[in-house]
């Protein structure tokens, strides 16, 4: 087993902040590759300030940001611009996230960079994508679960729409940069040629609506809401939550092969005759017998504990688990199991910290995280690195580059 991650020996100098723009580079770090986080001097990232703080540390800048190296530069500067060339001259991606038209204003777009280092893989997250009439505009997580049908998919009949708390579009986004630039690095490894890879938040947001956004294209209409009942009307499937007798909610999903055998089996199957709900079909062709059957199942659900209900369900290998909050889900036993949540010492804080694992595992070369960086903490060692000495960086203190 090899000590260092599958990404070692990758450099990647970034000038991204909040979550879409750091988070794949986080996870790069996680997988052994060396980022440079490009700050403002005496500013830094906005987002350090963000979330929960412990002794002036972030929980936001702290879950996207682990483990990359920061380095404080002027961009405006020229000579600002010279360390960034220097930089890029042995990179092998660059990512940035600003508004649109910023880098390249700036002398960073990716038509200068590539003179550079015509290898460089050039990733530029954006709100709305490059191309569409909102190009221009800047956007948030909220805009992707909107725009991109996530807030309806997830809305409940006869409540007003909004967008989760999960940030869903970014994580997103953020997932799926780094699978285009890991890409884009395998092209470069094959042809030696880089590229632009351009994502957004609203791409990625309808993306993750996968094949429930595919039927609604094709039917044309949009998809129950408040429970997943999709399918045709001889083909009916089922996804929903449902609360126990103490009000713990369980979630259920159920093809159509496997809808009368469950609900016989959950004892439900007579009642459902009896009132003529045993047709899950009914649903897709009639709003009210949908809420019928989901009445019906919410009464059945509420005379026994959610337990007995999972018991029952995967003893005949049928999905169910428990609808987890958010700290239920850092303390259940797969998730711990897995390594999917971890506690690291931080020393500025004096204490373990419960922080994300990884959700990978590598046979042979296993992911590790480090901790996000203080500003400027890694000025002196990444300016040595690429030949500049001591006095000169004394100097871009002096003169405010760094």
């Amino acid at each position: 087993m090899s000590n260092q991650g599958p990404l070692s020996g990758i450099t990647v100098v970034t000038c991204s902040t909040a979550q879409a723009g750091t988070v794949p580079y986080m996870l790069m770090a996680d997988m052994g590759a060396s980022i440079i986080k490009i700050e403002l001097p005496g500013k830094g990232d906005g987002n350090r300030n963000s979330g929960e703080l412990k002794n002036g540390i972030s929980s936001y800048f702290e879950t996207n940001n682990r483990g990359v190296k920061s380095l404080t530069l002027n961009l405006k500067s020229e000579q600002g611009k010279k360390i960034l060339y220097k930089l890029i001259k042995n990179a092998n991606v660059f990512g940035q996230n600003f508004s649109p038209g910023a880098a390249e204003r700036n002398g960073f777009g990716y038509e200068e960079l590539k003179k550079i280092n015509p290898s460089i893989v050039y990733a530029s997250v954006s709100a709305y994508g490059p191309d569409g009439p909102s190009s221009d505009l800047p956007g948030t997580d909220a805009v992707g679960q909107a725009i991109g049908g996530v807030t309806e998919a997830f809305s409940v009949p006869g409540q007003q729409m909004r967008t989760g708390v999960a940030s869903v579009a970014d994580e997103t986004c953020a997932i799926l940069t780094l699978s285009g630039i890991l890409a884009a690095l395998i092209h470069v490894k094959n042809t030696g040629i880089g590229q632009k890879v351009e994502t957004s938040l609203i791409g990625s947001a309808f993306r993750l609506m996968g094949w429930t956004m595919t039927t609604a294209m094709w039917k044309n209409i949009p998809p129950i809401t408040g429970a997943r009942i999709n399918g045709s009307r001889n083909k009916a499937g089922i996804a929903a939550c449902f609360n126990d007798i103490d009000g713990k909610p369980l979630a259920i999903q159920l093809n159509s092969k496997q809808w009368t055998s469950c609900m016989e089996k959950l004892g439900f199957l007579e009642n459902l005759q009896n009132k003529g709900l045993d047709d899950l079909g009914l649903a897709i062709e009639s709003e009210q017998k949908k809420n019928e059957i989901l009445n019906e199942l919410s009464k059945m659900f509420a005379k026994n504990k959610r337990s007995f209900w999972i018991k029952v369900m995967r003893d005949s290998r049928l999905v169910a688990a428990p609808v987890n909050s958010m700290i239920e889900a850092s303390n259940d036993p797969d998730i711990i199991a897995n390594n999917y949540v971890s506690e690291v010492f931080h020393p500025e804080i004096g204490e373990n910290i419960k922080v994300h694992g990884t959700p990978w595992k590598f046979s042979e070369t296993p992911s590790k995280f480090g901790l996000a960086p203080r500003l400027g903490e890694n000025n002196h060692e990444i300016l040595e690195n690429i030949g500049f000495n001591k006095n000169q960086i004394k100097q871009f203190e002096t003169d405010q580059i760094i």
